[in-house]
């Protein structure tokens, strides 16, 4: 009889936090650090970023009173886009 074995893709902390920013939900850092386990949050927004997802950032206030920033992926406006154009040129959206 022969064996098999499966092997399951490993997914990064970074990827998991991105799939679910994709979903439309907003979250914290504080959010990020206890769901995803990562202990740079604003390291994994700036990959994102590197990465070419648009990452917004709101501050907002929470229930309790105390403010935060959070953080959700959206459509860049074309007036970002017309100013990424001229600071990086033409071979930025190649």
């Amino acid at each position: 009889m022969k064996s098999t074995t499966t092997t399951v893709a490993a997914v990064s902390k970074t990827a998991k936090l991105n799939t679910f920013l994709k979903t439309g939900a907003s979250v914290t850092a504080k959010q990020i650090t206890s769901r995803f386990g990562l202990k740079n949050p604003h390291e994994a927004i700036r990959q994102l970023r590197q990465d070419g997802v648009c990452v917004y950032s709101n501050a907002t206030t929470m229930s309790d009173g105390t403010k935060a920033t959070k953080y959700r992926i959206g459509t860049p406006s074309k007036a970002m886009v017309a100013a990424a154009a001229r600071l990086a040129g033409a071979q930025l959206f190649a």
